[in-house]
């Protein structure tokens, strides 16, 4: 198993810095997840890592060796892309066995472990057909495959579930995880999909306009986010932001009660809330509102459990109240915590 870092790594295209100085290290065996919008930098640091772009600056280094100059064939790592890249006219036994071909493996060995990955992926009765006879998890586990037939030190993944469907990607995403638990390769997955992220990742990587904005496990940054950007990027619905004696006060949407059935309240942040309406999930719903004075009219969403709903109509005032434990505080300026002792 094998570590990866960079240090001070920028890749500037034009006059677009897309990727800004960025110091990453993923420790060994680790599932580091790479998370951002479009255009944050982090297909470019991806690509980086592999010795598909050259950086502009900064070092890569690869268990302590520095591997900025390198080609990508001398990094000892396997990269799978969004659209999996399969040869249509070759078998996938053949499309598994190209590396090992690539590297002049002999006829047994090439056997041998195109059977041992096409095993370990579940595709072994699918090796005499051709990529346009796959569904698509089909296929991604053929990419899969090839990728982890080199048995590489490094795997490194560019949002490979974008193209499945729901259902497919929740059940390949699971796969994912047990795969990488079972070998342990050292792994960097690049995806904008929260989900993916909070589900796969060891630690996450938050990125926003080429800077790391926070690194930290999935609790950390959901429970603890450094800045603004992360609050609301994080969470579905996001953190609701207010701003309150010249700050910003933050709140998750399931951490607003309602005041009336809450024993005590003296010390919780009470929010008033004019209600314009409920939209049903199933075990929860989220209530949609704007907030009332003391507070500047900006609309919040709070979640509340349907075990107890609310019985409200559109217009009605409703009184929520916080946890002061569960807010969080940035500066009004920056965007940065605030409350510094409680920021990850």
């Amino acid at each position: 198993m094998q570590t990866v870092e960079t240090v001070a790594l920028t890749k500037t295209f034009d006059s677009v810095r897309a990727v800004d100085g960025i110091d990453l290290a993923a420790r060994e065996g680790e599932f580091l997840v790479l998370l951002g919008p479009s255009g944050c930098g982090k297909t470019t640091l991806l690509r980086m890592i592999a010795g598909l772009e050259t950086p502009s600056s900064g070092q890569i280094l690869i268990n302590g060796q520095d591997v900025t100059g390198l080609p990508p064939r001398a990094r000892d790592i396997a990269m799978v892309f969004q659209s999996y890249a399969l040869y249509p006219h070759l078998t996938v036994f053949n499309n598994i066995a190209f590396p090992l071909r690539a590297q002049g493996a002999g006829k047994a060995a090439v056997h041998d472990k195109v059977t041992w990955a096409a095993t370990m992926f579940g595709i072994q009765t699918l090796l005499d057909r051709k990529p346009r006879q796959l569904s698509g998890g089909e296929r991604q586990r053929v990419a899969l495959a090839r990728a982890m037939v080199r048995e590489p030190a490094v795997f490194l993944l560019d949002e490979p579930l974008s193209n499945l469907d729901a259902k497919l990607r929740t059940s390949a995403r699971d796969e994912l995880q047990l795969f990488q638990r079972q070998i342990g390769t050292t792994t960097i997955y690049v995806t904008h999909d929260q989900i993916e992220a909070m589900g796969l990742g060891h630690r996450v990587a938050v990125l926003n306009a080429g800077k790391i904005c926070q690194i930290g496990t999935p609790q950390e940054i959901y429970a603890e986010p450094t800045d603004t950007f992360v609050a609301t990027f994080i969470g579905a619905p996001p953190m609701n932001l207010v701003a309150q004696d010249g700050a910003i006060v933050g709140f998750r949407p399931e951490h607003m009660q309602l005041a009336e059935r809450v024993a005590e309240t003296a010390g919780m942040l009470v929010v008033p809330t004019r209600m314009h309406r409920i939209e049903y999930l199933g075990a929860d719903e989220l209530v949609y509102g704007t907030l009332e004075p003391p507070f500047p009219e900006e609309k919040v969403i709070a979640k509340v459990s349907t075990s107890q709903p609310v019985s409200a109509q559109p217009g009605d005032r409703l009184e929520f109240v916080v946890n002061q434990r569960d807010v969080k505080r940035f500066d009004r300026d920056s965007g940065v915590r605030a409350d510094v002792g409680g920021a990850a």
